[in-house]
């Protein structure tokens, strides 16, 4: 094996990792992106392709906590668990269940909401250099409640929402019809997010931003990873690279590398789906949300795609027919006539307890910063931890507070 030089070595070609490395060579550094799949192929090619400002609120909250052990083991929850991967998981439910509590869900949301606050006017930046501002919308997105109860019960999360900045309207029936004819008309309502962003196809975005990023991208996975002199050595199938600094991005196959590095993190992997119909003209205008049904109804170009859910469950299963017939059961609900659909997909999603990033400096020296575990976030926040990573490469003070996100916060 010939060994590579590098001054930055980026592990991991998904959203987050090339918006690093974008960021880091428009300052003038030497990047190698490292990833054994194509860029952007993963969670960032398949996912619901909304800029989500609006998305301040953890997976784990008191409601969530109260209703875990339902959720986990119904088979057609939005959030269920594959039963053979409990054993594995229970640390990680452990920690997610006390992060579920109030103090900490509010502590976890004010956190999330501070990262999420320039979201929008990031990726709007980041798509005028790279060429794909025409694949942004700015249409909002809507939560549906298909029952009056259900939309009198919102009010309490929406109001949490609006204390964290969030910009925030309730439609009643009659509204949520002007604003999306094609939509079946329900008995509750909307909220309305007004200054959420539409990516109206994230695959060729990620692939707009693939082309812009112009540095040396080696497809190989990294297996080790051991500080030396100088920096770090990285190696895996047949190839051998030194870098005086590496970031780690590579999602949901970060967790054995992070501990390489000298740090234990209660990474685990939720299983994301989604299914497409293709068809000439969309039936709604933004991404809509029917709340109890757990997915988005997202008019993508060309295609109408149903993505949503989370199934806890590791790497390593094949995807479940089970919840990719609930997304296509839940889909016919809104439209009824919607034939078998033309395809669909499987990927995975890097999940902490508390629904917040690690980003920041291993604990073994800021040779190696991590910037990984995004959750539900990643393709909104990609710019946002760009920025972050830069200021952490460059050693200067990062733009805002991290120390929410910081990788020791949870004490192993």
């Amino acid at each position: 094996m010939r060994a590579h030089h590098t001054e930055v070595a980026v592990i991991g070609a998904g959203v987050v990792g090339l918006a690093i490395a974008e960021r880091l060579v428009a300052e003038g550094r030497d990047v190698t992106l490292i990833d054994p799949n194509p860029p952007g192929s993963g969670a960032s090619f398949g996912n619901a392709g909304t800029i989500a400002d609006y998305a301040t609120l953890p997976v784990g909250t008191p409601d969530v906590l109260r209703n875990l052990p339902s959720l986990l083991f119904d088979r057609n929850s939005p959030l269920s668990i594959r039963r053979a991967a409990l054993p594995s998981l229970a640390p990680w439910l452990i920690r997610f269940a006390l992060q579920s509590l109030p103090g900490n869900a509010r502590r976890n949301a004010a956190a999330i909401a501070a990262l999420l606050a320039d979201a929008c006017p990031l990726w709007e930046g980041l798509a005028a250099r790279i060429g794909g501002s025409d694949i942004l919308q700015r249409r909002g997105c809507l939560y549906l409640y298909e029952s009056s109860a259900a939309f009198r019960a919102a009010n309490a999360d929406m109001a949490q929402r609006r204390k964290l900045g969030i910009t925030v309207d309730l439609l009643g029936p009659d509204e949520v019809g002007q604003l999306e004819p094609g939509l079946p008309r329900v008995e509750g309502g909307a909220a309305f997010f007004p200054n959420a962003v539409f990516m109206a196809d994230p695959g060729q975005m990620v692939q707009h931003l693939a082309r812009a990023v112009t540095v040396s991208l080696l497809p190989h996975r990294v297996t080790g990873l051991a500080r030396k002199a100088g920096g770090v050595d990285l190696w895996g199938d047949g190839f051998h690279l030194h870098a005086r600094r590496v970031v780690l991005a590579a999602g949901a196959h970060s967790r054995d590398l992070a501990r390489q590095a000298g740090d234990r993190i209660p990474l685990e992997t939720e299983r994301g789906y989604h299914v497409e119909w293709d068809m000439p003209a969309p039936r709604l205008t933004r991404p809509t949300c029917p709340t109890t049904r757990g997915f988005y109804l997202c008019p993508m170009s060309g295609r109408l795609r149903v993505a949503g859910t989370v199934e806890l469950g590791g790497l390593t299963a094949p995807p479940s027919p089970h919840r990719i017939a609930r997304l296509v059961k839940g889909a016919r609900a809104i439209f009824p006539d919607l034939p078998a659909p033309d395809r669909n997909w499987m990927g995975f999603r890097p999940s902490l307890p508390d629904s917040l990033p690690v980003i920041g400096p291993s604990r073994g020296g800021d040779e190696v910063i991590f910037a990984f575990g995004h959750g539900h976030i990643g393709l909104t926040l990609a710019p946002v931890t760009a920025r972050l990573v830069a200021d952490l490469i460059a050693r200067r003070p990062p733009e805002r507070d991290i120390a929410a996100l910081d990788p020791g916060r949870f004490g192993l």
